[in-house]
């Protein structure tokens, strides 16, 4: 890095995270997402805005060392520049921002990704020094909501990777019977941090002090939409190489192609590849009806069909115990002075939940008459190994 990325690396740690705060604590006490007409505050919210636009210029003046770094240092860069633009938007700042755009937007297309913060920034290019890593605010509920979102995303990796290596094994082997209990393990994590997360974060401290940093925001002329914690490729494969949900589904295409541009840049390799999988059901089900159902391969369908379920599960709990409880119920409660920007999605509210709700019956096989759906395959393959 140069002393420019440096100082404004920094200042992210220490003077941005302290500014947020002091906002963050005011609008907590109004019990407001805004407080407007506060001179103190918006004293704060300027300053803010222009240190970081001072830092900003001093990196764009020597473009070539910020851009020369490898890969995952413009990575961590960009994501940097984005916090600070996505606490212009929440502070709903107009002006000294448009200095970190040119920067944003070289970053964006050296990478290949949005030129704007995404979740994996906060989650797994996020150098820890002295213990912290980068955060809007100090306040434990922030530092909550990424932790567990991040090990999540972790866990969720951890069973894709286990899920990739079962084709080249083949659906009767005895090591996919090793590979299966692996990814379940993975999804038990994921269960169990979702569970935590749902324990130990506030609601009100969620709505109105850290949703707003996940909002879409302005890069140049194009508008980006918010980070959202699912922003990487392992879920999907998960999806698809379960069976639960197909990549030949115009809906999820659609969830597919809107995604990609916002996931880090080898999980968008991933993601492509994703397309191209076979799913283990259909795997399953060919072998148990080409020939009789071994002892190793009746194990391996229970496992399978144990993982399909776990991963319904999750899915749901997530809906319904951290969406609808931290977002949706929120939302209806609150004041008027929000009402066409509540998600990070770009769809209204209610758009958004609906999307959701439909991944939710998708990976819990629920059927929906005239759509997608693994419900009919599953219970064929479970009559086939008599389970």
């Amino acid at each position: 890095m140069n002393r420019a990325v440096d100082a404004f690396d920094r200042w992210i740690r220490t003077e941005f995270v302290a500014l947020n705060t002091r906002v963050e604590e005011a609008c907590l006490a109004a019990g407001r997402p805004l407080v407007r007409g506060d001179a103190e505050l918006e004293r704060l919210k300027q300053r803010m805005a222009q240190e970081g636009a001072e830092l900003v210029r001093g990196i764009a003046d020597d473009g070539r060392a910020a851009l020369g770094g490898d890969r995952d240092t413009r990575y961590e860069l960009l994501g940097s520049v984005g916090m600070y633009l996505a606490a212009c938007r929440r502070h709903e700042i107009d002006g000294p921002q448009s200095a970190a755009w040119p920067l944003a937007s070289a970053l964006g297309t050296s990478l290949g990704v949005a030129p704007r913060f995404v979740f994996a920034h906060q989650a797994l290019f996020n150098r820890a020094v002295g213990d912290r890593f980068r955060t809007f605010t100090t306040l434990d509920d922030e530092r909550t909501f990424i932790v567990h979102n991040a090990l999540s995303a972790l866990a969720y990796q951890r069973t894709a990777a286990a899920l990739r290596r079962v084709p080249a094994l083949g659906a009767s082997s005895p090591l996919t019977e090793y590979l299966l209990r692996e990814a379940q393990a993975g999804l038990d994590d994921a269960m169990d941090f979702g569970t935590t997360l749902n324990k130990n974060l506030d609601v009100d401290r969620f709505f109105l002090n850290i949703r707003p940093y996940f909002k879409s925001y302005r890069v140049g002329a194009g508008e980006y939409r918010g980070a959202n914690a699912g922003d990487f490729a392992a879920i999907n494969a998960i999806d698809v190489l379960l069976g639960l949900c197909s990549a030949h589904d115009p809906f999820y295409q659609a969830v597919l192609t809107e995604k990609q541009p916002y996931l880090p840049p080898e999980d968008q390799a991933a993601l492509r590849a994703t397309v191209l999988a076979e799913p283990l059901l259909d795997a399953f089900l060919r072998e148990a009806a080409q020939s009789a159902v071994t002892p190793q391969l009746r194990e391996n369908i229970g496992l399978f069909l144990a993982l399909c379920n776990r991963h319904g599960a999750v899915s749901s709990y997530h809906h319904h115990r951290l969406v609808l409880p931290f977002l949706q119920e929120p939302a209806a409660r609150a004041a008027d002075d929000e009402p066409e920007d509540l998600t990070s999605s770009g769809p209204p509210l209610d758009v958004v939940i609906a999307q959701l709700a439909r991944l939710v019956d998708l990976r819990t096989a629920r059927e929906r008459a005239g759509v997608f759906g693994a419900r009919s395959k599953l219970d064929r393959l479970r009559a086939l190994a008599g389970l």
